[in-house]
This record gives structure tokens, C-alpha cells and sequence, in this order.
């Protein structure tokens, strides 16, 4: 297929990348199951552990019982939230680590832009190839003359 813009696709090369990124993506699988965040309130009365299923881990201490119910509460709601973000966190360096910079989904938070742009570019690229591809069928088509 001379000058249809897949002359130098390398198959070989496709698949090998292919199968690396599955085997990466399964580990990360492995590894973001396995991570839990975790935090204590600054007193060291309440004690949180939070996995990818949820919160799984609670110690109060005994003195913690001599707080009110609202203020203990409201420490074990904090201390919740710090062990969740301890775990995103967690989550988003090893998707970095395996994806590279395209992993780390903070860069999101503090720039929605950056997501706009990158749905931008992913319509741009796919129309590009959309439009190769629909050129080589009609150069196929043409040359079957049907």
C-alpha cells in the first residue's frame, strides 16, 4: 500500500507495546487494590484506615470516649477524609509511576483546561486517523472498481 501512510507501521513493534502496557496496566491493578491511606487526628485519639473499598480501619482510643459525640464525630469525619486523600494520593503516584506523567490525574484538580485540551486533542487525532482510513478504503475501493 505505497504512500497509504501505514508503509512504515510497524506490527512487530504495536504488539510488543501492546503487551507491555497490559502487563503494566495489570500490575497497577494489583498494586492500587493493595494501598491504603491512612491518618490519625492530632491528638492520637481516632485512628483511620481507608482502602479502594472504603473505610477499614477504625481505633478510637479509650480517652477518645470522653469527647463529646458531636466533637468525636466530627474528628472521626476529618481523620476519615485525611486517610481517603492519604490513599488517593497514594493511588495517583503509582499511576504516575506506571503511566507517566499522563497517569497523575492531580494536574487535573488545580487546571480543568488541561482536560479540555486533551479531549481536544484525542477528537483531533481520531478524525485525522477516521479520515486516513476512510481515504485508503475509498483508494482500495477504487482500485477493486467497485
Amino acid at each position: 500500500m505505497a504512500g497509504s501512510g501505514f508503509d512504515d507501521f510497524d506490527v512487530e513493534r504495536f504488539g510488543r507495546r501492546a503487551d507491555a502496557t497490559i502487563t503494566a496496566v495489570e500490575r497497577l491493578q494489583e498494586t492500587l487494590s493493595s494501598l491504603v491511606g491512612r491518618a490519625r487526628d492530632e491528638d492520637g485519639l481516632v485512628e483511620v484506615e481507608f482502602t479502594s473499598r472504603g473505610l477499614s480501619e477504625l481505633k478510637l482510643h479509650p480517652k477518645a470516649m470522653r469527647l463529646s459525640s458531636g466533637e468525636l464525630a466530627e474528628r472521626i469525619k476529618e481523620t476519615v477524609g485525611a486517610a481517603s486523600d492519604d490513599l488517593y494520593r497514594q493511588m495517583n503516584q503509582a499511576m504516575a509511576e506506571v503511566l507517566g506523567q499522563e497517569g497523575d490525574q492531580t494536574r487535573f484538580l488545580n487546571d480543568p483546561e488541561a482536560v479540555l485540551k486533551q479531549v481536544r486533542e484525542a477528537e483531533s487525532a481520531f478524525d485525522r486517523t477516521a479520515e486516513d482510513v476512510l481515504g485508503e478504503l475509498d483508494r482500495i475501493s477504487n482500485r477493486l472498481n467497485l
